[in-house]
């Protein structure tokens, strides 16, 4: 089965402003303002140091595929396309520190993570049975030009059963996006039995060894009962 590609069109603009003095004490002030301090590199160009407000990043961090999104940074009226390349949190908090943005031009290549999405789960087979998917990877490291990077990766489950895999190779790709991993037809998925088939078999078992049991106790009480009545019989 094939899941057709999306081919990521749409490009958010985000407002930033450019910091004039950098250096630890700088980035907390402007942290403390609520603002992130990133930095623009690339196209052999020189690092351009920014802030950008946090509501706005964490609004694009919680839509899926943000590292293979295209954004054009608006600094002080001039834009900037770029991709998010890397993200430093707070070891404790886990709030957001610092973003790295890679400038990219039209014939820029790069590699990127791309999210899976499974379609037609209606048409599961194996879903209809009562089995799971098992997500091995929930994206995918591709190598693209930035004009033809997908915005997911479509994994059709149409048919499939239980014990079925889904591979890299059932998502249909352009021919200039290829996987990072080339060597083997890696998993990106499996439809798995039912779960809950095994422990209801469990608990047949346990109650068949429960009656069992019971019954082995009974031919026992009448056994002692039968030895007792002889003994009075024999007095």
């Amino acid at each position: 089965m094939r899941g057709e590609k999306n081919i990521m069109s749409n490009v958010s603009e985000i407002k930033a402003s450019l910091r004039d003095k950098v250096g630890t004490g700088e980035s907390r002030m402007h942290r403390r303002n609520n603002k992130v301090p990133c930095i623009i590199y690339g196209e052999k160009k020189d690092p351009l140091s920014i802030n950008i407000d946090i509501k706005i990043l964490k609004k694009e961090l919680e839509n899926p595929g943000f590292f293979s999104k295209q954004f054009d940074l608006n600094v002080d009226g001039n834009k900037h396309r770029v991709l998010a390349k890397d993200i430093q949190l707070h070891p404790v908090k886990e709030s957001l520190v610092h973003i790295d943005f890679l400038r990219i031009g039209e014939n820029t290549k790069v590699t990127v993570f791309v999210p899976v999405k499974f379609i037609n789960e209606n048409l599961c087979d194996g879903l209809k049975q009562g089995g799971v998917i098992n997500v091995v990877r929930r994206e995918v490291e591709v190598k693209s030009p930035v004009t033809s990077i997908p915005s997911v990766l479509e994994a059709d489950l149409t048919g499939l059963q239980i014990g079925d895999s889904i591979h890299i190779s059932s998502i249909k790709l352009s021919d200039d996006v290829k996987p990072v991993i080339s060597d083997r037809d890696f998993t990106i998925a499996t439809i798995a039995p039912p779960t809950v088939m095994k422990v209801e078999e469990e608990k047949v078992d346990d109650e068949t060894e429960e009656t069992d049991s019971k019954e082995s106790a009974t031919e026992s009480e009448k056994q002692d009962e039968g030895k007792q009545s002889e003994e009075k019989k024999e007095n």
